[in-house]
């Protein structure tokens, strides 16, 4: 029996992470998996610890998601993100079209009006940026092409939930509740006219990138003199929580316009503050989240109609990763990164939640089909971490092919400072030397990212760093200091 007591309820989640989690690491199996696991085994349908009011910790704790799109924003550079636009709206606008396509053509073989049809082959062609993000960023996976790719359709799949919301009571055959109303928008938004909703849309983006560039500084800068640290990590949270408040009351996505901050403030001085502030809480509700998505999986209806279940899980998996596949070989994948691409979404996503509720609520789906659909969801979304640890340990090995190693550039010129490494840290000590007027040599063995850190703008030469004779030619012997960053 679960206890209602919220400290009850709080320590059996954390009691659940705690003990599953570090396990699931040690097994390497990831933390998601481990966190789902976690839901599973507490949730009513094993040992009861937690009841229905798992939903509702769900809806709670998306909030991660909004806060770790937050977090991803403030890693890319403007320029980074526009060169993104190819994939955001090319791949991830074919991905929806044809996976909705493809899952409502197979549905209406099995005899589904094509309202039905249609309805849930758009639920079921947006994927889980919650698993899909967490899982690239464990794997250190995110920054690959495969993982650029994802997250630019993840995306766009965020930007399709909005008219998704409009169409659906279109397929209603009763009366259709609003769409804003049931994504959270106030009803004054109802009453405007269609160039008022832009006007307001617009205006609340605009407000967003105004109070980046020209409020967000002054204000911290006021906050640290102050000395007091949990100020500024209230000020954080203000500042992501504010964003969605917004975004929410113009029926915009808030993991959206958070990701939108982020963007804007990639290139502050705050930067690494917000990072350090808002990490924490990230990590926590994301887990929280995982949790109540194993904890919601409902096992009553698998047992009930298994085959029908179970059956359904495997068709969207192989039919999503099959559309998938083909999308990323016809936007010039390799193999292997169009495999990882495939893999990591092919699962249904958290809006499938919301947007299966608001069907029923139309009355486009009834009771039976919405049940279906949310047990369908969740088990293809607890399934992924395996499917990627499956394409990590068995796919991915048997694709690649070796590639010749590519021989270090020619270093012409040399500098007084030489840096090991551009990643993360490398590039922020490389950003404080140029603007200080010191000029580096930087090596990076990353050939991917040497070419990407040239097209940006930056001198990056290709070498690894642990060849003393590398070191010699750029220079290491007459360098002032040596800094060795990944």
């Amino acid at each position: 029996m679960h206890s209602n007591d919220p400290f009850f309820q709080a320590f059996v989640y954390l009691a659940a992470a705690v003990v599953m989690v570090p396990l699931a690491q040690r097994l390497k199996l990831g933390s998601v998996l481990g966190y789902l696991v976690a839901g599973i085994v507490i949730g009513p349908f094993l040992l009861g610890l937690v009841g229905t009011e798992g939903q509702d910790v769900m809806h709670f704790a998306e909030f991660g998601v909004v806060m770790m799109l937050f977090l991803v924003g403030l890693e890319l550079q403007p320029a980074l993100l526009l060169r993104m636009r190819g994939p955001l709206f090319g791949m991830g606008g074919l991905q929806v079209l044809l996976t909705a396509v493809a899952v409502a053509g197979a549905l209406l073989a099995f005899g589904l009006a094509w309202r039905t049809a249609l309805a849930v082959g758009l639920i079921l062609s947006l994927s889980s940026t919650a698993i899909v993000l967490q899982s690239l960023q464990e794997k250190g996976l995110l920054g690959s092409e495969a993982g650029q790719r994802s997250f630019a359709v993840l995306l766009f799949q965020d930007l399709a939930v909005i008219p998704m919301l409009a169409l659906l009571p279109l397929l209603a055959l009763g009366p259709a509740m609003s769409a804003a109303g049931a994504h959270g928008a106030q009803p004054w938004i109802e009453t405007l006219p269609g160039w008022g909703r832009a006007l307001a849309t617009l205006g609340a983006v605009t407000l967003v990138v105004l109070v980046g560039q020209w409020l967000v500084r002054p204000v911290f800068r006021a906050l640290a003199a102050s000395r007091v640290r949990e100020i500024l990590t209230a000020a954080a949270l203000l500042l992501v929580v504010g964003i969605a408040i917004l975004m929410t009351l113009v029926g915009l996505s808030p993991a959206l316009g958070t990701f939108l901050a982020g963007v804007v403030l990639a290139n502050s001085e705050y930067r690494h503050e917000l990072e350090s502030d808002i990490e924490p809480f990230k990590g926590l509700l994301l887990g929280l989240f995982f949790i109540a998505v194993g904890a919601s999986i409902d096992f009553h209806r698998i047992a009930a109609e298994p085959q029908l279940i179970l059956g359904a899980v495997v068709g969207l998996v192989a039919l999503k990763a099959a559309v998938l596949f083909a999308l990323a070989r016809a936007f010039r994948l390799g193999p292997a990164p169009a495999t990882l691409f495939a893999v990591a979404l092919a699962q249904g996503g958290e809006f499938a939640f919301v947007l299966s509720s608001f069907a029923a609520q139309n009355g486009v789906l009834d009771a039976a089909q919405a049940a279906r659909l949310v047990a369908t969801v969740a088990l293809s979304m607890a399934f992924t971490p395996l499917l990627m640890l499956l394409e990590e340990r068995v796919l991915r090995p048997r694709m690649q092919v070796a590639a010749p190693e590519r021989p270090a550039d020619d270093i012409t010129v040399q500098h007084p400072v030489l840096i090991a490494g551009f990643g993360h840290f490398g590039s922020v000590v490389g950003r404080f030397l140029a603007a200080h007027g010191v000029k580096a040599t930087v090596l990076d063995v990353g050939a991917e990212n040497v070419e990407q850190l040239r097209r940006l703008g930056f001198e990056v030469h290709y070498g690894d760093a642990s060849r003393f004779d590398l070191l010699r030619i750029a220079g290491a012997e007459r360098a002032r200091l040596l800094v060795g960053a990944t």
